[in-house]
């Protein structure tokens, strides 16, 4: 037995003795995404003794790796050969692996126009709640066998089973790129431009609102990233420049390098919008809507992305109600995502995410009864 099997071999054995007793586990890669969900509960299962790239064919797009593997290694073997994984997941640390990059099922600022983690998982293995390695999926694009449940595990939590190895599709970068910044756009404004780039044939990428407070004086600003094709970036970027021009706004090209940081910064939240809650008793509040929402009927400032579907706010869990009301109203729901300084975890008791309804709720019971009969996995994560 060599020593991925013999790992494997000690996460089947350590599965079925945590069932037998009825142990809770807690699933865990580098817990850089540990702050999300409700309190983390049972004994640690550390996934990162089963890391490793186990095949990538640049050729066919398609990479295949363990899910304790670093997802740093990872994208520096397919930054190597000019690919990516185009949703850009979110690291929130540098330990962030593979399996939390599915597990949490978080994307960055090309979400909307790109997909989601889902979209891109081709298959996974996993072992379930009995300590048996399952294998779903493939390593092909265009697999239709059974049903399609590695997709289902991209933002399970980590509630139906370890995953222990995944296949995603990936892309090539795109050749051209641009970001424009413009200075005196209102919120109202990039809502209604963005929504009407939507339906054109645009390469428009990534988007971000804000009402930058620390600019003299404070400035609305909508950040737009094209990428394509060089021919079709570059003529998006003339045609949209006047557009937003017309508006009295002031349209800057950003340089690449510079405009890469700030997108990073914006899926990392790292920017100071999210490092810069206005009172210690304040949560980061995600609300995700639809991405033709208007303006929310709600008092706290907002940093605006994923075309108008993805909106952040600090705003204190007192006010959990009124906001998922808010959030319902305009076709979603909103996400305790990070507890106050003042308060910790005592916010969580607001609920981390939206309650979902009876039929919903059933479901999801009764698929976790199939893949964990003794309620093991990360129990209360979501």
């Amino acid at each position: 037995m060599n020593i991925m099997q013999d790992t494997l071999h000690h996460f089947s054995e350590r599965i079925r003795a945590a069932t037998q007793h009825a142990t809770p586990l807690r699933l865990c890669g580098g817990g850089s995404k540990d702050f999300l969900g409700q309190t983390l509960q049972g004994e640690v299962l550390d996934t990162r003794a089963y890391a490793g790239i186990l095949s990538y064919e640049p050729s066919e797009l398609v990479i295949t790796a363990c899910a304790g593997t670093p997802l740093a290694e990872i994208e520096a073997a397919l930054a190597e050969k000019g690919q990516c994984f185009p949703f850009e997941p979110p690291h929130f640390g540098p330990g962030a692996t593979l399996g939390g990059m599915v597990a949490a099922g978080l994307s960055g600022p090309a979400r909307a126009s790109v997909g989601s983690v889902r979209d891109f998982v081709l298959g996974a293995r996993l072992i379930n709640g009995k300590g048996e390695h399952l294998t779903f999926g493939g390593q092909v694009m265009k697999n239709v066998a059974g049903y399609d449940v590695s997709r289902l595990l991209a933002g399970s939590w980590g509630q139906l089973g370890l995953l222990t190895e995944v296949s995603l599709k990936v892309l090539p970068v795109a050749p051209g790129e641009a970001t424009l910044m413009c200075a005196g756009v209102s919120q109202a404004q990039a809502l209604s431009l963005i929504n009407r780039w939507g339906g054109q044939p645009l390469p428009l990428n990534a988007s971000a609102w804000v009402h930058d407070t620390t600019a003299q004086p404070a400035q609305d600003y909508l950040f737009v990233r094209l990428r394509g094709a060089v021919a079709a970036v570059e003529a998006a970027v003339t045609r949209m420049s006047v557009e937003i021009e017309s508006l009295g706004a002031v349209v800057t090209r950003m340089d690449n390098a510079q405009a890469a940081r700030d997108w990073q910064a914006s899926g990392e939240h790292t920017l100071d919008f999210f490092n810069s809650a206005p009172g210690s008793d304040h949560c980061l509040w995600r609300l995700s809507v639809a991405q033709t929402a208007p303006v929310l009927d709600l008092p706290y400032a907002q940093y605006i992305e994923w075309h108008g579907a993805q909106r952040w706010l600090w705003a204190p869990a007192s006010d959990a109600q009124r906001l998922r009301d808010v959030a319902q109203q305009a076709s979603g729901h909103a996400t305790l995502f990070r507890t106050s300084s003042a308060h910790g975890d005592a916010d969580k008791a607001v609920g981390v995410f939206t309650p979902l309804n009876t039929v919903q709720q059933r479901i999801q019971d009764e698929l976790k009864k199939q893949f964990d009969p003794a309620g093991i996995f990360n129990r209360g994560r979501a």
